[in-house]
């Protein structure tokens, strides 16, 4: 058996699955200390099958905590950065496109050193050692230990990074090292920005999932456990804590994996509600599709691999403007001002509520406090829900004086704003499937615009949690290859051979690794016939039982 937990920013969700079945699920308010919050998910679910935790296989976790980290700026580690490439590159040193606060707090410590290759592998300078091990002592001296290195086209050849890792690691014996190679794509500041990002992430990154293991620990779970990666598949700890910016995105990511697993659905439109935000994603093949432009986090472009995702400010906790207690409402046929009861009758009437404003504040994980329906004094969208008859959750009676020209009006906004957003999304006119889940799909009332159906699979408040437990191990390659130097077929099997490798690395199983995806393009600007390939590989945890199904269709 295995557990899936995803942490989001209202709700951390958890789920027991048997297989293809779902043996329990549960959902509980995050926690500002996530570990905690994802114990007291885990407790419930134990408790609520009964299980003995000797029989759980393993336990897939996804968390936004260090997503969290980059956007609030908490917890980040000074890093110093060293770029590989001179003489060229010097206009736009490494940080440059960063937001000041946040470059400020990473340190901004920035260095060029010769090196670096064309895209066809030719050396632009010679590289130099010395000066790289010079800058290595100028770091040490700043006190720095955390240490991102990037070289012009690193993707093509990551000789020059490694070789400066080495020295590197012999003037700071104890340097936390992240090579650009290994993260980013074709596109010198993206994959630097994320390398950056990464070495920042790590002590972090340790932080965190030893506490999830500390947390497992104290249930008495022994079971391996696993984190969310933003392509819809699985790292093991360790990996995680080398890699933590590959867990950005993974929690739409997940509950587009679940959403596939749960509808039978691989091609689709994927609706995500939640408490704050509405996540819209597209299925290619059961898998999210990857965002083809470099992605901002926190202020930062990066290019590694990103599910290409929609977020809208709508959620169960959105707030709805204008609120009860600032508006006239009628009593006994005497117009009053609202001053304290939030469930009298609202409005001036039909006509009064066409500017009606539905988010992007929320009451986030306080719903369950805040909203009228659970004896609080915010007007929230699922009050509106609730008061047009759509739920029955907490006190309807709360509700019950809310105007219906209000509650129409409300409905109406957000059916309007989640079909603006699946119009985003699609690639063209024709009709979709769209799939909806997530705590807050209590908010969709009717039909989509642009879908050709609409489906709310069974269990759909735990989807994201669902794909993480049902989640593979994937790895990829993204390079670019001179075809007048090697043949086709010996550069997709080059390809091939190094996205296996890394799902490998990340725990698949090296007897179950298939791929999944192939994608060439031609780059005619470019001379040697030069070609961009793109490879996914996908294959089953070590430790997976047999009964979890293949999400990859036999590709």
């Amino acid at each position: 058996m295995r557990i899936g937990v995803d942490v989001g920013g209202t709700n951390t969700d958890a789920v027991l699955m048997d297989g293809t079945n779902v043996v329990s699920s549960t959902k509980t308010p995050t926690t500002a200390n996530v570990s905690e919050g994802i114990a007291k998910a885990l407790r419930a679910v134990i408790a609520d099958s009964g299980i003995d935790t000797s029989a759980i296989d393993g336990v897939m976790i996804g968390t936004t905590h260090f997503t969290n980290a980059v956007v609030e700026r908490k917890h980040l580690t000074p890093t110093a950065c060293i770029r590989l490439g001179l003489p060229a590159t010097v206009c736009l040193p490494p940080m440059v496109d960063w937001p000041d606060d946040l470059r400020e707090i990473v340190g901004g410590n920035a260095h060029l050193a010769h090196g670096g290759h064309e895209f066809d592998g030719r050396e632009i300078s010679a590289y130099q050692p010395d000066e790289v091990r010079e800058i290595a002592e100028k770091i040490r001296d700043a006190g720095l230990n955390a240490i991102a290195i990037s070289s012009v086209f690193s993707p093509v050849n990551a000789t020059f990074e490694e070789q400066s890792a080495d020295i590197v690691r012999e003037v700071i014996p104890d340097a936390n090292i992240t090579l650009s190679s290994e993260i980013g794509r074709i596109g010198l500041l993206e994959r630097e920005n994320a390398a950056i990002m990464n070495s920042c992430l790590r002590q972090l990154a340790a932080r965190t999932v030893d506490g999830f293991k500390a947390a497992l620990d104290e249930l008495q779970i022994s079971a391996p456990f696993y984190i969310s990666q933003n392509d819809g598949t699985l790292m093991n700890a360790e990996f995680a804590k080398e890699y933590p910016v590959l867990t950005f995105a993974s929690g739409p990511t997940n509950s587009m994996r679940g959403a596939a697993f749960l509808s039978g659905l691989r091609d689709a439109i994927v609706v995500d509600i939640g408490g704050t935000t509405t996540d819209i994603g597209v299925l290619q093949h059961g898998f999210p599709r990857v965002a083809a432009l470099a992605v901002d986090i926190g202020g930062v472009r990066t290019n590694f691999r990103m599910p290409d995702t929609y977020s809208i400010g709508l959620g169960g906790g959105s707030l709805v403007s204008p609120h009860p207690k600032s508006l006239p409402h009628k009593e006994g046929g005497t117009s009053t001002t609202q001053q304290d009861s939030p469930s009298r009758t609202l409005g001036e009437g039909a006509g009064g509520w066409g500017d009606v404003k539905v988010g992007p504040r929320s009451v986030g994980y306080e719903l369950t406090e805040k909203a009228l329906v659970f004896g609080g004094d915010t007007l929230t969208a699922t009050d509106v829900i609730v008061a047009g008859g759509s739920e029955d959750i907490g006190d309807k009676s709360a509700v019950a004086g809310l105007d219906p020209a209000l509650v129409t009006a409300v409905q109406a906004r957000i059916m309007e704003m989640i079909a603006i957003a699946v119009d985003r999304m699609k690639t063209s006119a024709t009709p979709v499937p769209v799939i909806v889940v997530g705590g807050g799909s209590i908010l969709v009332t009717g039909e989509i615009e642009g879908a050709s159906e609409i489906i709310k699979p069974d269990h759909f408040p735990v989807a994201n949690a669902i794909g993480a437990a049902i989640a593979q191990v994937g790895g990829e390659c993204d390079r670019i290859f001179s075809l007048a130097e090697l043949s086709r077929d010996e550069a997709l099997d080059q390809a091939k051979g190094e996205a296996s490798e890394r799902a490998v690395n990340a725990g698949a199983d090296a007897a179950s690794i298939e791929i999944v995806d192939v994608e060439e393009v031609p780059l005619a600007y470019l001379p040697g016939n030069a070609t961009r390939i793109m490879v996914k590989a996908i294959g089953d945890l070590v430790e997976a039982p047999p009964s979890v199904p293949s999400m990859n269709g036999g590709k």
